[in-house]
């Protein structure tokens, strides 16, 4: 199968190799882990001459033998030469059994150059943070951003292939697909979701109420962009005729995030500068999987699906997004990487002189010289003078746009 390259990750990796620390990649199933691995050591072969590269793929049915930290150490050490410019690349390196261990041994050694893949972000938050601290580097990996759609697919920039993208989603697999043929695309959405669910939620967290967790995913799904309390879901559901409590909601909810199905974003006090810890919003990894829970259906979440990507947008560039909380309304993101900081409106259209006025005059609201961007699918973008330092861009430039 052909490997389509993604050179602002391999670059990224590349980067850190060399440093003295253990290099982790983290995200969702089917986000390009395992390709990423696939080019790093096409890229060792190529530019390495004398290195020794071992590959374990968690994921084959050629490494079961490997479930252990004992299994895993063992096979490393057979085939890396002390002394020798080793690489271990390990995917899905949390299917082994106390991998953490064999991980500190191999880096305490100095053996070799570790660079692991893994979809569950508690496991490693959790051991890695603790048998590992300031040994590693996490790098996430994220579904496919709108300009690499487009290259994945061969596609140009245009109002249709946003629309396609808005639908489909990012995942790199669907490059194999007609993505025009939407029951082939359901199919295979279907499949990487229900692998997701399966293997890093309902097994590995021992789920007993199956049925509750499927219907909690449906439900963020369907309220992408709202502010939302573990009560208010739990009374919904219990409206619903679930059987469940406030603890219970909590924790599942914990484990959709820590399976990177989808992502908390907290709330920002603008005027305050300080963090709310409760009532997040939840937006998913790939909007594809969260349209395959709505059905597909753009028509009546458009906005929601923007909100969505361009979420997205600004978390693949490294920014922490949060929402913006304002004395009187919301901004729908507040992004900071370093010194840099952007405030974005986004919205379907601005279609009447109120929408203008709420997308518009709470970026107006605040006081400083952060550029601020109000983001629509009007077909005639620009500034408006009433509005002055407030950019008004479409949809489609703001996605293609580096910041």
């Amino acid at each position: 199968m052909e490997i389509i390259e993604r050179p602002a990750y391999l670059h990224h990796i590349i980067s850190h190799l060399g440093k003295g620390m253990m290099i982790i990649l983290v995200g969702q199933r089917r986000v390009g882990k395992s390709f990423m691995l696939k080019q790093l050591q096409s890229w060792l072969q190529a530019n390495r001459s004398a290195a020794n590269v071992v590959y374990v793929n968690k994921e084959l049915h050629a490494f079961k033998d490997i479930a252990t930290a004992d299994d895993l150490y063992g096979y490393a050490t057979a085939h890396l030469p002390e002394g020798g410019d080793n690489y271990l690349l390990i995917d899905e390196v949390q299917d082994i059994t106390g991998y953490e261990d064999a991980l500190r041994s191999l880096h305490a050694e100095n053996r070799c150059q570790i660079v692991a893949t893994g979809s569950n972000a508690y496991i490693f938050s959790s051991e890695l943070s603790t048998m590992l601290s300031g040994r590693y580097v996490e790098i996430p990996i994220h579904s496919l951003t709108y300009r690499g759609f487009l290259r994945f697919h061969g596609l140009e920039d245009t109002d249709k292939s946003l629309l396609a993208y808005l639908r489909v989603g990012g995942l790199p697999g669907l490059c194999h697909y007609d993505i025009e043929d939407e029951s082939l695309v359901r199919d295979y959405l279907q499949g990487v979701y229900n692998t997701i669910m399966l293997r890093d939620v309902i097994a590995r967290e021992e789920i007993r109420n199956v049925t509750f967790i499927e219907n909690l995913a449906v439900f963020v799904a369907d309220n992408i962009g709202k502010l939302i309390s573990v009560r208010n879901i739990t009374n919904t559901m219990k409206s619903h005729g679930e059987k469940v409590s406030e603890m219970l909601t909590s924790t599942y909810l914990r484990y959709l995030c820590g399976a990177f199905i989808i992502t908390p974003v907290q709330r920002y006090d603008i005027h305050g500068r300080r963090i709310f810890e409760q009532n997040n919003k939840f937006y998913f990894a790939d909007h594809g999987l969260r349209n395959l829970l709505c059905g597909f259906n753009l028509r009546g979440s458009i906005e929601k699906v923007m909100e969505n990507v361009i979420h997205h947008h600004l978390v693949t560039q490294g920014f922490k997004v949060t929402v913006g909380i304002l004395r009187n309304g919301e901004v729908d993101f507040v992004a900071v990487r370093d010194e840099r900081r952007l405030y974005v409106q986004a919205v379907y259209l601005l279609g009447s002189e109120e929408t203008v006025v709420r997308e518009f005059g709470n970026l107006q609201a605040i006081r400083d010289n952060y550029p601020k961007y109000v983001v629509s699918m009007d077909p005639v973008s620009g500034g408006l003078p009433e509005y002055p330092g407030i950019i008004h861009v479409h949809l489609r430039e703001f996605l293609m746009t580096d910041f």
